[in-house]
Formats: C-alpha cells, structure tokens, sequence
C-alpha cells in the first residue's frame, strides 16, 4: 500500500478553468501562487467536452488546461471525466438512464444519472478513461487518477434486475440456498426459477419508501449487488487506465458516512483512500472525526486525502452555515491530526452558473484575494509549506478500535421492529463520542480487521454478527481485552435471519448475559438508569429502546429505576478469560455512555492526558520514522490552557515546548508538536 509521491501535504482541489475565459486562467494561477496552492483536481465533468459525438474525441481543451497547469508547476489529479455522462449519450441510448425506486425510467439530467449494468455505459465510461489515461499517462506532473465522482444512488431497470439474477446465481449457487436464506417459506414467496426474482422496490416488496421491506433479506442483497454494480464501473476504468499507467495511483472519492454504498468491499480496490468531508451542520468535530477516522481504517491504517471540503459554505441544502473566522484552518487540521495526507478544496474558483454557483470556493466571482476565506486558504498554505513532509505516511498507533459494519447499518434500519427511531448513526456516533472526548485515538474497522493489537474493541449496534467475529471478540478478552457492545447486538446473522438461540445470539456467552424481552418507546419516554461503580455513581436517562437483560454469570453496573422492570439490568460487565465483555442494553443518553466507556478505558488506562478538557481534541500520528507528533485542537471559541505532556517542537510557530510548560490555545487554534524521541 502507498500513497501518491509529493513532497509535502498537497494543497488545492478542483479547478475547473473549462467554466471560464483563458485571461480568467492568468488571474487564478497568480492567486493560487500567493495561497500556495501546488495541486489541481481536473476533467471531472468533461465528459460532454472530451467526448462530444458517440465516435468524436476532442482533447483540445483539455490539452491546454493540463499543459497550463503543468507549465504553472503545480501538480495534477486527472480525472476521468465520467461523473456524468454527456446529452447525446442518453439520446442515442436511452437504457444508459437510471430508473428509480417508483419505477420511472430517467430522461437526461443531473448528475448519478448512468446505469451501472449498462453495456453501452460501461463500455464507453472505460474507453474514455483509456484515453485519458493514454493521452496524458507520459506527464509527470500527474500524482493520481480520480475515477468518476462520489458513486451513489441506485437503478431498478431490467438490466439491473437481470444482473441482480446473476449476482445471486454467482453467491448462492442453487435456488434452495437462495430460498433458505431469505426465508421465503413466509408469504408464499419461494422463487422456483431465476426469472421470477424481482428487484425490491415501491412496485415489489416495499411500502412508505425504501426502508420498509417485507422480505430484508432480498432488500439488504439488493444494496450489496448495487454497491457492488457500481464497484465494477470503477474496476472497469481502473483497469483501462492501468493499460497505459501502471504506477501512478487510482482511487474516487468517497462520501464518508454514505449508507447506499460499502465501502468496506471497495476499500481493497482502492491504491488510496479519498473523501469529500462537508459535515451536516457548522458544528460537528466529533462527527468529523468519526469520519475522518473511518476513512483511515478503510485501507488498514494508511493516511487518506481529504478530497473535497468547501473553505466557506455548501449550496445544496435548506440553510448554509458560513465557517466561522478560524474554522476552515482547524477542521483541515483536524483531517491531517486523524491521518489526512492531502488537503484539498471544492472548489477553487466559485462556478458562475447552475446549482453550484453559491458554493463556497477559494477565489469569488469577483476574483478577489483580499476576501477572509482567501486570506485564511492563504495562511493554510503558508503553514503546510513550513510543515514540509513532516507528517506524511505518519500513522495512528490507536489502541481502541470502533467496529463499523454496513450490513449492520442495512439490516437495523430496514427491520420491522423493535424500533424505527434507533438510527443506526446515531448510536455510533455516541460511542465514538465517548472515546474523542477521552482524548483516545481510535481505529474505526471493519468486522473483518484483525483485531489482534487492540486492548479495547467498541461495537455498538452490532446487529448482524458474521463469520467468525464472535470467535475474535472472544479472543480479545480473553487475553486481556475488554469488549464493548450494546442493545440490538447479535440479533441476525448475514442473511438477517434471526439466530435460533437467546440474544445477543453469539455475543452472549462474552457478555454473559441473555435478553429476555425488550421495551421501545416512542423519544419523549424516559426510564432512569442508575449507574454504579464503588462509590461512583450516576443517574442517566435512557430512550427508545430498553432491552430486559438477566445476567449469567456478568456482574450488573447499571439498573433501571422506573416502570415494571426497576431495578433489573441495563449495564453489566462480564469477567471474560484476563478481560471482560460489557453490555449496554439500554439507549443511554450521551452521560451515560461517556461513563460506561469511560469505566473501560481506566481498566487500560488509556484515556488521554487532556481527557477532562472539553472540547479539547488531542491526536497522535508516528512518521514511518519514528517521530511522534501530537495534535491539539481547540473547538472552543474561547482560549484554554493545558500543561504540555511532553517536551518537543511546535511545527508551526518553530518555539521549543518543554515538558509541563503552560501552552495556550487561542479559540480554534492549533498545536502540532514533534515530541522529544
């Protein structure tokens, strides 16, 4: 695994000169130069210009905004051009369109508009990655390949029906497998011929939208075979590019928290792993970081590139938040503190016209450099060019990992009962939260990592359990470990059929515990949970789901106070091996998971120094050549004071820490210090 070659932390993002005049260019490239700007993202939508006739190729203006941007030094990330496809391609191939959910066949627009089991798309969407590829594979000044642009959304036509057949065919072989697993004895659903599968849709098996499935099994395939549909568009310009370009590395840019596609099963067809970081409000570093963090563990650890962030506000949705002064230097600080080795924009230049034309961007319509948002990318620049390489191919040594499974996420949120308000988000975020705010750095997995080097594995919401998970989560404590889980764990196995055996199915004998039945209620019930450990103890508030837990053989930490089941378990703690499995069986608010958590980390002692110091970030990353580099970000918009917890070098000011010395951080300031060896 490796990452593009450069030299220090590429700065920039998507440039799209096409939009404007040539003299517009000499302007941009002047302004890139005082924001020390070196990289460029180019042709992502170019499709319509390189390729504007089924048999016409046209590279002339591409030509000069490669030549342009290679003569002006600055190094390139050369797209494919294929986020969407041209005009004259839906015309003359009307089967290239998507149809939806309701099932209505697409006409030309927007973007996410090709179907992924078209023969005409795939075909064509390779062959003009080729010649991209061939056209420009000889230009050093090219670090990486973006293939297409944010893969999502799904199709329902008869070609996806008939690849869905076949991908089914490929993974269960017979019809009997294909019936057992998805249970189709209810109903009267047993498919006896192929033919007769349909995809699930508001025509088939779902009612009030794509969440609401009679059979889950057939709905939670149906989004494997899409993701992996558009995975195979991927491979497939993939390889046309490596044809004429076998060293410089391929990846696209994720989405981060994206439910519709796995990215888990693309991870490995990644060379690297990018993503486009725009959060859902002008708040939210914990969430954030979750992401940044998920991204990271994609590929085993390697650092990412943060694709896309927008240096002021988004455009597409009901209200647009501006960054405040200081928050587009801390949140790209935060990307590189959580592994980011690329820090890069959308857009450079604000787009004049459609539905991006009030989307934040490095220069304004007006072309101006003395606007803040200029003046902040600017000193951004400036400081990724003292910092150098220093933090390039730098890693994570966590200790703590975050289970994050997509199949779980599917299977909770498309399940009829016990609750349609437990989002499965939302309780990950909570137990992430719980783990940032203890300054812990932490890896967030996949169900299959190797789970070998943590001390403490957190997996909330486990809903489906695969494979041999139960096995490792075993092995984790019993050689010390603790392992964390929680309501509606272990309750289906891959093809989301109920285990035959009490929740939390496999986990239960870790946790030691069985769950007699469960109580849902709607979010303004509140069941009191008393937390206890020695003399410390707690009352939270729990919601929307409390499981009824009777112990066997754990030992209880927390109990409900109200309603028929007071006084029973909500919490335990199992002795396991030389560790111990902990169960949550209730929807704890943010206290008590903090505090739950919390009790797990001090058997480690693994919470971090500035753990008690709110909103306070603290990150580690150790280069490939041993040097430690600790991040401290202040989200406050008021000044804090800590005392440094190792000697070194600020990277950024060049002032010599020592050890203990009283360090002050401005509101949304940022520290990196290169700790003493």
């Amino acid at each position: 695994m490796s990452l593009p070659a450069t030299a220090k932390v590429p700065f920039g993002g998507d440039y799209n000169p096409e939009q404007w005049p040539e003299p517009v260019w000499d302007q941009d490239y002047q302004l890139f130069d005082l924001a020390r700007i070196d990289l460029v993202t180019l042709g992502v939508f170019d499709w319509a210009l390189t390729q504007p006739a089924p048999d016409v190729y046209d590279f002339t203006l591409l030509d000069r905004i490669v030549a342009r941007a290679t003569a002006e030094g600055r190094r390139i990330c050369l797209a494919t051009g294929t986020g969407a496809h041209p005009a004259w391609l839906a015309r003359a191939h009307p089967e290239v369109t998507r149809t939806d959910f309701e099932g209505r066949r697409h006409g030309f627009g927007q973007r996410h508009n090709s179907c992924p089991s078209s023969p005409v798309f795939r075909r064509l969407s390779a062959e003009l990655a080729r010649r991209v590829a061939r056209r420009y594979a000889a230009n050093p000044s090219i670090v990486a390949w973006h293939v297409g642009n944010e893969y999502g959304g799904a199709c329902y036509c008869p070609r996806c029906a008939a690849g869905f057949r076949d991908w089914l065919r490929r993974g269960y072989g017979t019809l009997e497998a294909l019936n057992a697993a998805w249970y189709t004895t209810f109903w009267s659903h047993t498919f006896t011929d192929w033919e007769e599968i349909e995809p699930p849709s508001a025509l088939t098996e779902h009612w009030r939208g794509p969440d609401h499935t009679a059979f889950p099994g057939i709905t939670l395939d149906y989004r494997r075979f899409m993701s992996d549909a558009m995975l195979a568009n991927y491979l497939d310009e993939k390889a046309a590019i490596r044809e004429a370009s076998p060293d410089v590395l391929v990846t696209t840019n994720f989405m981060g928290m994206y439910r519709p596609i796995d990215y888990h099963r693309w991870a490995p067809h990644l060379d690297f792993a990018s993503w486009d970081n725009y959060p859902p409000d002008d708040s939210s570093p914990s969430w954030m970081a979750l992401t940044h963090d998920l991204m990271r563990g994609l590929k085993d650890g390697q650092p990412f590139w943060l694709m896309e962030q927008t240096p002021s506000h988004t455009a597409c949705r009901d209200v647009n938040p501006l960054k405040r002064p200081g928050v587009l230097r801390l949140w790209s600080w935060q990307a590189v503190a959580h592994g980011a080795d690329a820090v890069l924009f959308f857009q450079l230049r604000a787009s004049r016209g459609a539905s991006e034309k009030y989307h934040g961007a490095v220069i304004g319509h007006s072309g101006r450099s003395d606007t803040r948002v200029f003046r902040e990318v600017a000193q951004l620049g400036a400081e990724f060019d003292r910092l150098g390489a220093a933090t390039l191919g730098a890693r994570t040594p966590a200790r703590v990992a975050l289970l994050f499974d997509w199949d779980s996420w599917w299977a909770l949120e498309i399940s009829d009962g016990p609750s349609r308000l437990v989002r499965y988000q939302q309780v990950v975020l909570a137990y992430h939260r719980a783990l940032w705010d203890a300054g812990v750095d932490i890896d967030v997995v996949a169900v299959t990592a190797d789970l070998s080097r943590y001390d403490v594995v957190v997996a909330p919401a486990l809903h489906m359990v695969k494979g041999d998970l139960p096995q490792r989560l075993a092995e984790v404590a019993e050689r010390g470990g603790s392992v964390l889980t929680t309501f509606l764990s272990g309750r289906v196995d891959e093809n989301d059929n109920a285990f035959l055996m009490d929740v939390p199915g496999p986990l239960g004998r870790l946790m030691g515990v069985r769950v007699d039945e469960w109580d849902a209620r709607g979010p303004g019930f509140v069941n009191p949970v008393l937390l206890r450990a020695g003399a410390d103890r707690v009352e939270v508030a729990a919601r929307l789901l409390f499981e009824l837990v009777i112990p066997e053989g754990a030992e209880v930490v927390g109990t409900y106070q109200d309603d028929f089941y007071a006084g029973t378990p909500a919490v335990t703690r199992n002795a396991f091996g030389a560790g111990d499995g902990w169960y949550v069986g209730a929807g704890l608010d943010q206290e008590g998971v903090s505090w739950v958590v919390r009790r797990v980390l001090d058997r480690h002692g693994l919470a971090g120094p500035y753990a008690d110091v709110p909103d306070l970030e603290a990150a580690v990353r150790v280069t490939p050549g041993g040097a430690r580099l600790r991040f401290l970000l202040n989200h406050r918009a008021e000044p804090v004071e800590v005392a440094a917890c190792d000697g070194g070098v600020d990277l950024l000011s060049g002032d010599r820490i020592e050890r203990g010395q009283a360090v002050r951080l401005g509101p949304r300031e940022v520290l990196v210090v290169r700790e003493d060896a």
